[in-house]
């Protein structure tokens, strides 16, 4: 008989959903025999045999909302991710501004939110560390940005400055610009800041793939590949790492949608996806970001915020795109057989976009283009079947379905008690018949797996003693596992060949160091990768 390429045994293997067989074959990168008991048979004298010493075996994880170049571009630059504090991020940046004097700009980000009053940093807080420079530091969900005095000057930002249509200047008592912007007023001076090289973004994207695949990552779908909320696109970046082979994960490109352009952009759009069809790179998607965030009150509700005292306003989030014209959007998107990727935290961004995708069925037919809503912090009642109904994926972050101090002190205050009580309804979608995949949005959050699986199982933080967030929108272990695997491979295309682990499919892997079956729920952060495999090849040995 031939023998396989690579033989690895003394493991459990995840199989089924279970756990099933000791030792499993891999040729030309395809997993051959996953099987129990004696694997000395199928070694030849050129198979490489690897004995794993005990470990479990789960398919490679699939993320399915990141932006790695963004997040590895920021490990390279001033990353505040490390940061506590408003203490210890004011530290981190005068620390990399000492390092490096003759940057121009001081770039980066990461902060958190809980960490300034009101979840708003001051430009006097980075005057003090650096006030000859320009510092424009995005926070983790890139939702708005930290800016200090002489970023404010060089654009033109005072008190006279309107806000834009689609987003917020933070200002004082008298109108005064204090240092934080929101949403599309990040590009106020996110547009002045010099463009990343090709040496960077390239070195972020490697910077980025090595972390990810430490963490049993062998493939995602990146959120946005365009320039779009201050991001450089990164389309040649990704064909490059892909026709040289640096690119080791398997990718789907969401191409961005430019929310200032209307249907002009799409020949564009297929002229980009016809181009992005190298290795393990491919541009399918299209992002379409419909709403903003619950803490800066820009998610589109269907309930109005509340104000600090509990007393509703008139404030409902922010529709970035026109209910109609989004419904417009998706359907022609649809027609040329685009996914449709679509941020969607409120409830009301979940319903307008869900209706945009019953829209393009009614004038498309199905044409299975797995169309997803990402984030659904917020889902309706009404609205859960619907996934279902309509074949639309929930792309969700489960590492956000938890009480922290950003979810207690800037958003359960702020909502309404209708829309506090249905928030990231996991185990509703779940029961509901929906198809459901997992992602991080790193560097929102962190893109460790087993950081997610621990809320969505457990509904509390790792570490955090706080009472779970609806304990009973819970999931099991399993489930969450299939969400980041076979979840987020449909959602990707690639369910035919990645996922799961059986004969025929890409050996894909994930080496971990414990049973998730047995052990404590609350212990399911601490799992830890040993190795990562792609297509037969290692990738990552902790």
């Amino acid at each position: 008989m031939d023998h396989p390429d690579v033989v690895l045994h003394g493991a459990r293997i995840w199989a089924a959903g279970t756990w099933t067989g000791t030792f499993l074959t891999v040729t030309d990168g395809r997993i051959g025999v996953v099987g129990e008991g004696d694997h000395r048979a199928y070694v030849g004298p050129s198979t490489e045999v690897r004995d794993l010493g005990g470990a479990w075996v789960l398919p490679g994880f699939q993320d399915a909302h990141v932006h790695p170049v963004q997040a590895g571009t920021e490990m390279n630059s001033c990353d505040l991710s490390s940061g506590e504090d408003a203490e210890s991020y004011v530290g981190l940046v005068a620390r990399y501004a000492s390092a490096h004097p003759d940057a121009p700009w001081i770039v980066g980000g990461g902060w958190s939110m809980e960490a300034f009053p009101g979840g708003t940093p001051t430009a006097d807080r980075l005057d003090a560390v650096v006030a000859d420079r320009p510092v424009y530091l995005p926070n983790r969900d890139h939702h708005s940005a930290w800016v200090n005095s002489v970023a404010l000057g060089l654009a033109g930002i005072s008190a006279a400055t309107p806000d834009p249509g689609d987003g917020r200047i933070e200002r004082d008592a008298s109108g005064q610009p204090t240092g934080a912007l929101h949403e599309g007023a990040m590009e106020l001076v996110g547009r002045l800041v010099p463009a990343p090289t090709v040496e960077q973004l390239t070195r972020g994207l490697l910077t980025a793939q090595q972390h990810l695949h430490s963490l049993g990552i062998t493939g995602w779908q990146d959120a946005l590949v365009g320039a779009g909320l201050g991001m450089a696109d990164t389309l040649e970046t990704y064909l490059a790492a892909a026709a040289d082979g640096r690119l080791t994960a398997k990718v789907v490109g969401a191409l961005w949608w430019d929310r200032e352009r209307g249907l002009e952009q799409v020949p564009e759009l297929l002229a980009r996806r016809a181009a992005a069809r190298e290795g393990r790179f491919r541009a399918t998607s299209v992002k379409i970001m419909q709403d903003g965030v619950c803490e800066t009150y820009t998610a589109a509700m269907l309930d109005p915020y509340l104000d600090r005292r509990g007393h509703p306003t008139d404030n409902h989030g922010l529709s970035f795109i026109a209910a109609p014209d989004l419904a417009a959007y998706v359907t022609e998107l649809d027609a040329h057989d685009f996914q449709v990727h679509v941020h969607a935290l409120g409830d009301r961004a979940v319903r307008d976009s869900l209706d945009a995708v019953e829209h393009a069925i009614a004038g498309n037919g199905r044409r299975g283009n797995r169309h997803h809503l990402a984030h659904v912090q917020v889902v309706a009642p009404d609205d859960v079947a619907r996934f279902a109904a309509l074949d639309v994926t929930a792309n969700a972050q489960p590492l956000w379905a938890c009480r922290d101090d950003q979810m207690d002190d800037l958003t359960l205050p702020f909502l309404s008690p209708s829309a506090r009580s249905r928030q990231y309804v996991f185990r509703s979608l779940v029961d509901a018949g929906a198809r459901l995949a997992f992602g991080s949005d790193w560097p929102v959050s962190s893109p460790d797996p087993f950081a997610g699986m621990h809320v969505a199982v457990n509904r509390t933080a790792p570490g955090e003693e706080r009472a779970p967030l609806l304990a009973e929108q819970a999931m099991t272990a399993p489930e969450a596992i299939h969400a980041y695997t076979a979840g987020s491979s449909w959602l990707n295309g690639s369910e035919a060949s990645t996922g799961a682990i059986r004969p025929g499919y890409a050996a894909d892997l994930a080496v971990i160091d414990r049973d998730v079956l047995a052990i404590d729920p609350t212990e399911l952060a601490d799992v830890r990768v040993l190795q990562t495999w792609v297509d037969g090849e290692q990738v990552f040995q902790r």
